[in-house]
């Protein structure tokens, strides 16, 4: 198949655009930066340069494409408080590939998460999201719409990710917790640390979105979680142990101003189930789970982690 995958040179999608040319397929990968277009092409992808606002462009590519891959979400709009406007942003590029998918009965996977899914529970593929109108909500709400462009005639899927999905090079919750703890000189977790994160690597997940690709049913919701559910105490010990600095408890209070803008996804308990997906594509998840990959080392080496 000629894929096309936006988001295709960032942390998922470098990995999953190597994934999908060794198993036979052709990548158009979107680019919005030369640097990004150069990895592109040394890893054997079509370059379309661009950004997830060039909805014309978004529509005419997939239209000439066998199926797409939608990692692109703007997450550094999101996280500098803007998550409403990364979120519409997000919505109209899905309206735009249903648009351009419609009765062609050709995938369409959209990356969505699963933190804060059924806090304090373990969430299965048959959980429904919260629409609570809050601005987080809105990719929720976005999911929603994918999924229903099955009835358009689009073999649609949703990934839902878990909170962390880790590996070497990995700049994302693991390495930044990592650089707060080697500036504060404490590594930290948030109340009793008990609450617990679903974790999956970036390998792992690289396959999940070739697997759903090639064969997922429309309509599918599919769970990148190879672990149910790591306590972030255990996490914390971990980097205590590599960085030699204490392990201590932070006040829920207090979170905001030890971690920053981390303080607001720490505390979650977000633990998830992916047995049904993996029974439905058979997907095995093989790569180090998260405590095993930190210990590692890369999450600590040279810059690795800094604040």
């Amino acid at each position: 198949m000629r894929i096309f995958v936006t988001g295709a040179s960032g942390w998922i999608g470098s990995a999953l655009v190597p994934e999908l040319i060794d198993a036979g397929h052709q990548v158009l990968g979107l680019a919005r930066s030369t640097a990004s277009a150069e990895a592109l092409t040394a890893a054997g992808a079509e370059v379309v340069r661009g950004t997830v606002d060039d909805l014309d462009l978004l529509g005419t590519t997939a239209a000439a494409s066998d199926g797409v891959v939608h990692l692109a979400f703007k997450h550094d709009v999101a996280f500098t408080g803007d998550y409403q406007g990364a979120a519409e942003a997000d919505r109209r590029a899905v309206d735009t590939f249903g648009d351009a998918l419609a009765g062609s009965d050709r995938p369409f996977v959209l990356a969505s998460g699963l933190a804060g899914l059924k806090p304090g529970q373990v969430s299965t593929e048959r959980d429904l999201p919260t629409i609570d109108g809050s601005p987080t909500s809105l990719r929720a709400v976005t999911s929603t719409a994918a999924l229903a462009l099955a009835s358009r005639g689009v073999r649609s899927s949703v990934v839902r990710l878990a909170p962390t999905c880790h590996g070497e090079g990995d700049n994302g919750f693991m390495a930044t917790l990592v650089g707060i703890a080697r500036a504060k000189g404490v590594s930290g977790y948030i109340g009793d640390g008990a609450n617990r994160w679903a974790a999956v690597h970036r390998l792992d997940a690289a396959r999940l979105f070739r697997l759903a690709v090639e064969k997922a049913p429309a309509g599918a919701v599919l769970h990148g979680a190879a672990e149910e559910g790591v306590a972030i105490r255990d996490v914390a010990e971990v980097i205590g142990r590599h960085l030699d600095v204490p392990v201590t408890s932070v006040a829920p209070e207090a979170a905001a101003e030890h971690f920053g803008w981390l303080g607001a996804f720490l505390g979650l308990d977000a633990p998830a189930s992916s047995a049904l997906t993996q029974e439905s594509l058979d997907w095995r998840p093989t790569r180090p789970d998260l405590l095993e990959d930190l210990a590692k080392g890369h999450y600590f080496s040279g810059s690795a982690g800094a604040a």
